[in-house]
């Protein structure tokens, strides 16, 4: 890491870093010094929600289509799956890319070249003759998508800090929170107007809806003075200080291990619910919203709470809150104890309480390198969707016949997220304070304020 980017910066630069957040997310910046109440403008933060909800659209729109695709394509449930893992391999790849770019020439610039790819990339997707290209148009789709992800987390990081990081990131889940729950139940009831093509053609017009709100609604929230300048080598160096910091690789081996529970449900739940248990494709979206909904519910939860409890206690108990239904779940699959309703049950335990871990768990890595936030939100999530990327093979590596592979799969990556956190952070919170020991700088982008 260059010695540039470790120095603090002084009173004049944190005043200009402190007026161009003010204009980027739309609120005055003529207010007394040391009196300014920054506020997130709710626009900004749905076109956030947004933009980070590209990661669920992308993956999750089409889970009902994935029986049906097999066959028209004339394809198997190992090959189907690859057009999950690309996609899991485009948005690491893009994000370890994205990331430092965004440190280095503006959040802005990156995002909307991202989001072009997006949208080119789900036509062809849409309109791919063989699963081989349908594989490769997941691919750079995926890559595109990955800068609205990165690139919304920097920005969060851009315009709060300790606390607020978690609290709006909470809210941020409410937002994105909502496309989980939608995205299967609308791709159920476009499968009774179209084919699955048409669910790529839906992606597209969100990509398209996303790219026209950044260039009308999203201005420059990285000032110039707070670029990094060193070009690869020094992107190389901030992923090698990163991954020294073993509370930093801690927390986003835990946020990781919890996507990858995640992503094995989020894999494996089409073909147990629709071939095991003989469900509708209109009915798994239904079940699919439902633990979206418990997601939502944690996330919100975990907003409220962290006023006055420390993150990582927090993360502990979402990640245990998570083992207890995971376990149950184990249990479930391998006895048949209670058919479908005894899968479900727990598995809603498993996956909702993964919505304290996320925001958490996000927080408390970018809270501690504020100098390359970037960076940071990349190394993060690309740790995420690469653990993700390996997570969701497993559970269809062999013929799907009951829920037991999922959901061993999923408690095996809920254990290796809890020994992560505690064998590699640090036993105190660092939400509450910036990496250099400073208090957090007064904001106010509570999800009430906003």
């Amino acid at each position: 890491m260059s010695s540039a980017s470790t120095q603090p910066p002084d009173q004049s630069a944190d005043r200009s870093a402190d007026q161009q957040a003010d204009r980027a997310s739309g609120q005055p910046s003529d207010q007394p010094a040391g009196q300014s109440r920054r506020r997130i403008a709710p626009m900004l933060i749905v076109l956030l929600g947004g933009l980070t909800a590209l990661g669920p659209m992308t993956i999750d729109l089409y889970l009902p289509a994935l029986p049906h695709m097999t066959r028209e394509l004339h394809s198997s449930q190992t090959l189907l799956q690859l057009t999950l893992t690309a996609a899991l391999v485009g948005l690491a790849v893009g994000q370890a890319v994205v990331g430092p770019l965004s440190d280095a020439v503006g959040r802005r610039r990156p995002l909307l070249v991202g989001l072009g790819t997006y949208a080119v990339a789900s036509v062809v997707c849409a309109v791919a003759p063989t699963i081989e290209v349908l594989v490769a148009g997941r691919v750079v789709q995926a890559l595109g998508g990955a800068a609205g992800i990165v690139i919304a987390r920097a920005i969060v990081r851009d315009l709060v800090s300790g606390r607020e990081i978690a609290r709006l990131f909470s809210l941020l889940l409410l937002v994105t929170g909502l496309a989980p729950i939608l995205a299967p139940v609308v791709g159920g009831q476009l499968l009774r107007l179209g084919s699955w093509r048409m669910l790529f053609g839906v992606l597209t017009a969100f990509g398209v809806v996303l790219l026209l709100g950044v260039v009308f609604g999203l201005r420059e929230t990285l000032p110039a003075e707070r670029r990094r300048h060193g070009g690869a080598r020094d992107a190389a160096n901030s992923y090698l200080s990163l991954v020294r910091d073993r509370s930093f690789l801690g927390y986003a081996l835990a946020g990781g291990f919890g996507f990858a529970g995640m992503f094995a449900y989020i894999s494996g739940s089409p073909f147990v619910y629709q071939e095991v248990f003989g469900i509708s494709p209109q009915f798994y979206g239904v079940l699919f919203g439902l633990n979206g909904l418990g997601l939502m519910a944690f996330s919100q939860t975990n907003g409220r709470l962290v006023r006055k409890v420390d993150p990582r206690r927090l993360l502990a108990i979402g990640q245990f809150t998570s083992l207890a239904g995971a376990i149950l779940l184990v249990l479930a699959a391998a006895t048949s104890v209670g058919g479908v309703v005894g899968v479900l049950l727990p598995l809603f335990v498993a996956v909702a309480s993964l919505g304290m871990v996320g925001p958490n768990a996000m927080a408390l890595g970018l809270a501690q390198h504020p100098e390359m936030a970037g960076t940071a939100s990349a190394l993060i999530g690309t740790l995420q969707f690469v653990v993700g990327a390996l997570a969701g093979p497993l559970v269809t590596a062999v013929q799907v016949r009951s829920a037991l592979p999922m959901a061993t799969v999923v408690a095996g990556c809920v254990v290796l997220g809890i020994l992560a956190r505690a064998l590699l952070t640090r036993d105190r919170s660092e939400a509450s304070e910036e990496p250099s020991g400073r208090p957090a700088r007064p904001v106010t982008a509570s999800a009430e304020e906003s």
